[in-house]
């Protein structure tokens, strides 16, 4: 039976098929004719009524992966030894106090990309799981649960991709896709193997492109899902609807542990050319400058009168690396890599990594508001482990004056960033632990009302310049608010070096 109902469209049946066919009323077409609204496109044909067919294709090549581990652990110690009940604890503790080696299992997934058994996976998944910990085994659990040892082929913690190889032939498998046409509102689907269930295939689409979750190295840029990702989603593959893999399930964030409909991928053109780099065998390697850098916030920007989100500030500038010898200085603003913007979708981070080790580029600078052109040879970046920064705090008898002094005139009375400050002298600077070199005046108290406060500022910390002008005592200081505020500003942005290496950029607001 059809049916046809028409008000401003009509609705056309036809045995299983339902097609929409709409005539917009004449109100309507007015509306859309109107001056900058906006006008939707129409879908596109294409979207499945099912995703059965393109499951059974490509589920095969998904797999479950499995570690087993050995953790060796020291025994707590018996607290009833020398007692009656000593020896029974002992035997329940499994010892007097030794070592104490157990066994432990991870579960996540992967991806067979050739038939001749190599499989694609994340290096979190087969990496020890603790301190103390080795992997023994890794086992690739196929669909029809038909189980493989796999070899580790290479690994990159760097970019968390692990790449493994199983003594199998005419194996299934699934080819990387092209990220770069990828769009928000794109369908996909993840198959993994959540909480260790089995096979487990969901839908969504692409939520966000290039997006940035905050963590420290040169591949903090993913596929943002709503499709549901868990534990154990780890690994598995994200597919496009033409069955290409476009991303790789690696995290999600979560209150609870479960999936709340936010999860990331490695994008597929950051994952194939390290794959295809571990596959040959060779280690990865990336560009390096030697430099610490923040990105440009609203309140940093501001200080500096630059536009937000553009480039990022440069914190430290490590000796005999290329940027130092390339003449960049700490307190410049990177805005340009090799012609390529420097944006929080693009980081000077990732542009660097992806820059190869022993090649020049050119980078486009902004150092006191004015633009400026540098040439840096690019190094090899170390290891994560080597890059990792060490945070601290100064020991409580930090040698800086007490509240009271201020009345004995040792310390200077707040400045209009609430801050009281002293000159740092070589018997508080090792009081502190701060190297030799360090220079600036160093905070005494903090005023709890103020930005200063607020941003974190405490005693101990060492105020090394002021809109990048060195302040060596309270003066100075002074002379650089005022100056800040002669020009309109309401902020300024101080270095701040604290002990144990920790140091960066803040923009603190001037008192009213």
């Amino acid at each position: 039976m059809r049916y046809a109902y028409a008000i401003t469209g009509a609705l056309l049946l036809s045995g299983t098929a339902a097609t929409m066919i709409y005539q917009p009323s004449a109100s309507a077409q007015v509306a859309q004719n109107e001056p900058g609204a906006i006008q939707a496109a129409a879908p596109k044909p294409g979207a499945p009524m099912s995703f059965a067919d393109m499951v059974a294709k490509l589920q095969p090549a998904v797999v479950n992966i499995s570690t087993t581990q050995k953790i060796t652990q020291q025994a707590q110690p018996n607290p009833f030894q020398g007692t009656p009940l000593g020896d029974l604890f002992g035997q329940m503790n499994g010892g007097q106090g030794g070592p104490v080696t157990r066994e432990a299992q991870s579960l996540g997934s992967g991806f067979i990309i050739s038939p001749d058994g190599y499989v694609v996976t994340n290096n979190h998944v087969i990496a020890p799981g603790a301190k103390g910990a080795t992997v023994e085994s890794i086992k690739v659990i196929m669909i029809d649960r038909k189980e493989y040892t796999a070899k580790l082929i290479g690994r990159d913690p760097a970019s968390d991709l692990a790449l493994l190889k199983i003594d199998a032939t005419n194996l299934p498998f699934v080819k990387f896709g092209d990220t770069p046409t990828a769009r928000v509102g794109d369908w996909v689907l993840a198959i993994g193997n959540p909480f260790g269930l089995g096979s487990t295939v969901t839908a969504g689409i692409v939520s966000a492109l290039h997006r940035a979750t905050g963590q420290p190295g040169a591949y903090d840029r993913f596929i943002q899902t709503d499709a549901s990702i868990n534990q154990g989603n780890s690994g598995g593959p994200m597919f496009d609807l033409n069955g290409n893999v476009i991303g790789i399930n690696s995290q999600i964030i979560s209150p609870t542990g479960g999936s709340v409909g936010i999860g990331f991928a490695i994008p597929a053109e950051d994952a194939k050319p390290v794959i295809d780099t571990l596959r040959k065998g060779v280690a990865v390697k990336r560009g390096y400058l030697g430099i610490g850098i923040q990105p440009m916030s609203e309140d940093i920007a501001s200080a500096l009168g630059l536009p937000k989100d553009r480039g990022e500030i440069v914190s430290r500038v490590e000796p005999g690396e290329g940027a130092a010898k390339a003449g960049l200085k700490q307190g410049d603003v990177v805005v340009r890599v090799g012609g390529k913007d420097v944006t929080p979708d693009q980081t000077l981070s990732y542009l660097v990594a992806n820059t190869a080790p022993g090649s020049s580029t050119k980078l486009d600078v902004i150092r006191d508001g004015k633009p400026l052109s540098l040439n840096a040879t690019i190094g090899t970046r170390p290891t994560e482990d080597q890059l990792a920064a060490l945070n601290g705090g100064g020991d409580d008898d930090d040698g800086l004056p007490g509240t009271d002094d201020q009345q004995n005139g040792q310390v200077a009375g707040a400045n209009a960033l609430g801050v009281q400050v002293v000159p740092l002298t070589p018997a508080i600077a090792r009081n502190l632990g701060l190297d030799a070199t360090v220079q600036g005046v160093v905070i005494a108290t903090v005023d709890p009302s103020s930005d200063a406060a607020t941003k974190g500022l405490k005693r101990g910390d060492v105020i090394v310049s002021v809109n990048r002008v060195p302040t060596r005592t309270a003066a100075d200081v002074a002379t650089a608010i005022g100056a800040a505020k002669a020009a309109g500003r309401d902020q300024v942005l101080i270095f701040l070096q604290r002990p144990r290496g920790a140091s960066g950029f803040l923009a603190i607001k001037i008192k009213k």
